[in-house]
């Protein structure tokens, strides 16, 4: 069971891009792998929360707008019963300027095994600085 969860994660990773322009996030792939009621949490702590199918595609489209490169480099990854974690090394273009960072994610998968919440953990302030933005200018941008 643990195997088909973290291949399960490592496909929902690989659908956000192969770090090249040409590739962008599949989303109707990526929204069929969470359940109706998914949770986003873009970072903890305090980053924006995004629930329900429709708020989950707003957002991805949102960060589709600015956003290029996208690639998810899985370092680790460890489950236990509805649980996955990865240590992800990811990689996107925003707004013309590389953004390396490195964060840790965490999934819950529901009864049928579909993304029931994601939160995501990381520097923000790694980011901000990289960006040029501050942290505040962060939460706004994502309607916070």
């Amino acid at each position: 069971m643990a195997q088909e969860q973290e291949d399960f994660i490592r496909e929902f990773c690989d659908l956000w891009g192969d770090g090249t322009a040409e590739t962008r996030p599949q989303v109707e792939r990526i929204l069929g792998m969470m359940a109706d009621d998914a949770e986003w949490q873009l970072w903890v702590p305090g980053g924006p929360v995004f629930k329900g199918k429709a708020a989950l595609r707003e957002e991805i489209e949102r960060q589709m707008s600015f956003a290029s490169h996208n690639k998810l480099n899985i370092i680790n990854i460890v489950s236990s019963d509805r649980i996955v974690m990865t240590e992800r090394s990811d990689y996107a273009v925003v707004r013309g300027v590389p953004m390396p960072h490195s964060m840790v994610a965490v999934y819950e998968l529901n009864e049928d095994g579909l993304i029931s919440a994601w939160r995501e953990y990381l520097d923000t302030a790694d980011l901000a600085q990289k960006s040029g933005t501050s942290p505040q200018q962060r939460l706004e941008e994502a309607g916070q």
